[in-house]
């Protein structure tokens, strides 16, 4: 249990290594620097304020928890301290990520001046010190509470575990909490100054992109990091801890069995090793992404990727040999460790594959890609129709997967095999989530380098690694969703476990209710994403249009760009002078302003819904309608969220196949012709697609099933005979008989099923009796009527 701590200190290590490293590497020249900062100062202000007024929400909430907490057999207040600690994990994850890639940017740019590998060794040193840091962080946070508690409360007792673990659950809940905040917000940032960038600049006035004359060109570099860098980081953290915790939660009900007698707490245990192994291993991986110049980034990437993935299999197998008995029965299922071990397997290459289909249909030069590029020809509208065509069809091979993950998890190792899936797809985060952060750093390096005007070589070298980037982020973005699918089914199977249902009805009115109102809600959130997006954009668009009309040298520097259509090698002196006139004149922290102060208003409501529908809904309609209610969220979450995620990717790469030149029927497409005008309408309505309200989905359906989760033990009381009028099941209790003993190692059990139906009730006795050579013999009694009321007063008098 010691070591736990220890493999996420050995992560701090690294990470502090390496952003040492990172910050010892040159800037460039002054202007550069000014740039550069100018970044870094957008991104921190947005932070500040948008942590200001998380802090009110997460005392607010702490303060609810301290009373729910109080008020609870199987919980205390101090799930109130976890709920503040997972909040505060978050929170710095994503300060630690943003502070090392507004450090990195800058300096990738002028690694880039040198040669393409040592810009990638940069990029990814950067995402790296994030990717560590998320898992380090969650491993960390955990496994010491989990430490501080057993002090606290006997975890060797059934009753003892389960209290620890619903206290833990908190943890998740903040990191939850934070990470919908962030996802939402930064999506906001991101996407209101990409928009007002993209609309202006490029369509109405003619400009590059990331062009120091264009207003918004900071606040669209400051974007990619609240929104890929902050945003991703806390999303992963989320599905990372949440995964830990349903798997903890669930493992939790092995306990008692006698095979585990030797494993106490190996169940609930293996799920942290895991992830505490896979900090090493993802450290190890990274020492393989190298590339040669004129080598392709992508290659590199993959090697570092693959070969993690390769070891943590390996090293899974004897984790899991080692807390875990070899074979046990429970609710008449039989359980192997080999089963774990392939359940683990199963989601690694599910999360896998989904990132690898997700590449296919929003990777540049694809057939999904370039049938938009085609249909861009006759216009805006045929671009849309094929961009919406490509992202629906794009979510059937990734449900299938995820389908059959959890259909073979399921079938290996019940439900905590579902569980273990999650967290053996999300084993690798650390070295993902490097491969993912990657990509925002290049992305600024190539803006560094358009602002400052640096040399050709320097810009496609930078180009060529985000190009790299835009691939790797499509990636992550798949791999986040395949993992918030599996890990809210486990996060619902703990809900479940923790309510005390054993199956949900959906022939039932108030389930099927709340089937459909769970279904809604992934739509209502979109909408509440897109349209605060879309105001965003609107107050964005008017304040650069702004510049470009009321600041005079911004106006002439533009006449002077349409004048000798943007290729400046062309002008006089005298224009040249108008030119470099504009220079430092763009008012670019107005724009930043307007994109901080809407993502922190806008993000609020969204966030909200979240929160407080499970719980309303939990509180009147009873436990099963919850359940209802996180089943249709989860099931159309997750398709919302492959939908408008790879329709948003593959618009962006659409336009970045025109940009950069390519031919359709014998005519060669390219940056401001009609067809590229055409993609970047696509781009435009694609981006809150892909970078708001899509990849925040994955945390709304997670963030509810915490909140069920930590709800269960209040709403598993006030569920009983709600509803009598259709079939109900009461609880779930296990008994020991005092039977004469065959031998001492003889152990007898009972496993009591109560049902309730229009006032009848049934009584279900399963009795397992194990024997000196450790089989298990299982019986089967129903009691009915008049019987079944004899043996519940018998049972209620003992």
């Amino acid at each position: 249990m010691y070591f736990l701590p220890i493999t996420a200190l050995i992560g701090f290590i690294f990470m502090f290594i390496k952003s040492s490293w990172v910050s010892k590497q040159d800037e460039g020249n002054d202007k550069m620097q000014v740039i550069a900062q100018n970044i870094a100062k957008g991104a921190m202000a947005f932070l500040k304020a948008e942590y200001k007024i998380l802090s009110i929400f997460v005392l607010a909430v702490a303060a609810l928890l301290v009373f729910k907490g109080s008020n609870e057999v199987d919980s205390s207040w101090v799930v109130a301290v976890s709920f503040i600690v997972g909040a505060l994990m978050s929170g710095l994850a994503g300060f630690i990520g943003m502070k090392v890639a507004t450090k990195a940017n800058v300096r990738t740019t002028n690694a880039a001046r040198t040669s393409l590998h040592k810009a990638l060794e940069v990029a990814f040193s950067g995402g790296a010190v994030m990717g560590l840091g998320v898992v380090s962080l969650g491993v960390f946070g955990l496994s010491v509470l989990f430490l501080i508690y057993s002090l606290f409360y006997d975890i060797n007792s059934a009753n003892g575990i389960i209290k620890v673990l619903n206290i833990i659950s908190g943890f998740s809940l903040g990191a939850s909490s934070i990470a919908l905040f962030a996802r939402v917000g930064g999506g906001i940032y991101t996407k209101a100054a990409d928009v007002g960038a993209d609309l202006v600049g490029k369509v109405e006035a003619g400009i590059p992109e990331d062009h120091p004359l264009n207003p918004a060109t900071i606040a669209d570099n400051v974007g990619d990091n609240v929104g890929d860098v902050a945003g991703m980081g806390a999303d992963l953290f989320e599905s990372f801890v949440g995964s830990i915790i349903a798997s903890m939660v669930l493992g939790a009900a092995f306990f008692s069995l006698a095979p585990f007698s030797d494993y106490p707490l190996g169940a609930v245990m293996l799920p942290l090793a895991l992830a505490g192994v896979g900090i090493i291993v993802s450290i190890i991986g990274t020492f393989f992404v190298k590339v040669k110049e004129g080598g392709n980034p992508q290659t590199a990437l993959n090697i570092g990727e693959f070969l993690s993935a390769g070891i943590m299999i390996l090293v899974s197998w004897f984790l899991i040999q080692q807390f875990l008995p070899e074979a046990w029965t429970y609710n008449g299922k039989d359980f192997t460790n080999t089963g774990v071990f392939i359940a683990t397997i199963v989601g690694l290459l599910a999360g896998l594959g989904v990132g690898k289909i997700t590449e296919y249909y929003t990777g540049t030069g694809t057939k999904p890609v370039t049938s938009i590029v085609k249909q861009s020809v006759t216009g805006p509208a045929t671009n849309i129709i094929a961009g919406l065509g490509v992202g629906m069809m794009s979510t059937a091979v990734p449900i299938l997967l995820i389908a059959a993950g959890i259909i073979l998890s399921f079938h290996f190792a019940g439900l905590y095999g579902i569980a273990i899936a999650a967290v053996g797809m999300l084993a690798n985060t650390g070295i993902q989530l490097a491969v993912d952060a990657y990509g925002p750093i290049s992305d600024n390096a190539g803006g560094i380098a358009e602002m400052s005007e640096l040399p050709k070589e320097v810009r496609q070298r930078t180009d060529k690694l985000d190009a790299v980037g835009n691939t790797t982020a499509a990636i992550g973005k798949g791999f986040a969703i395949a993992s918030a699918a599996l890990t809210a089914l486990a996060l619902f199977s703990a809900f479940m476990q923790q309510a005390n249902i054993s199956s949900i009805d959906i022939s039932k009115s108030y389930v099927m209710a709340g089937l459909l109102v769970g279904g809604m809600l992934p739509f209502v959130f979109s909408a509440l994403a897109m349209g605060a997006v879309g105001r965003a954009a609107m107050a964005m668009i008017k304040e650069v249009r702004r510049q470009f009309h009321d600041i005079p040298e911004l106006k002439n520097a533009l006449a002077v760009m349409k004048k000798y259509d943007a290729d400046m090698t062309k002008a006089s002196k005298e224009d040249i002078e108008i030119f470099e006139a504009a220079n430092g004149k763009a008012a670019y922290q107005e724009c930043v302003a307007i994109s901080t102060e809407a993502s922190i208003r806008e993000m609020i409501l969204p966030g909200l819904l979240a929160i407080a529908t499970p719980v309303v809904v939990g509180f009147i309609g009873g436990a099963e309608m919850l359940g209802g209610l996180l089943a249709g969220v989860t099931v159309a979450g997750v398709l919302m969220a492959i939908f408008q995620s790879n329709a948003g990717g593959a618009w962006d790469n659409a336009k970045k196949m025109v940009e950069e030149g390519v031919e359709v029927d014998g005519k060669v497409l390219s940056k401001g012709d009609e067809a590229h005008k055409a993609t970047v309408v696509g781009d435009t309505v694609g981006d809150p697609f892909k970078d708001t309200s899509g990849p925040s989905l994955n945390i709304l359906l997670k963030l509810m099933s915490v909140v069920a989760l930590v709800i269960a033990p209040s709403i598993a009381v006030s569920s009983v005979n709600t509803m009598s009028n259709e079939k109900e099941v009461v609880k779930e209790i296990t008994i020991t008989d005092e039977v004469p003993q065959l031998s001492p190692n003889q152990k007898v059990e009972k496993e009591v099923m109560v049902e309730i139906v229009n006032d009848e009730t049934t009584v279900t006795i399963v009795t397992n009796i194990t024997n000196d050579n450790g089989e298990v013999v299982t019986t089967e009694e129903i009691l009915k009527g008049e019987e079944a009321q004899k043996f519940l007063e018998e049972h209620k008098s003992k």
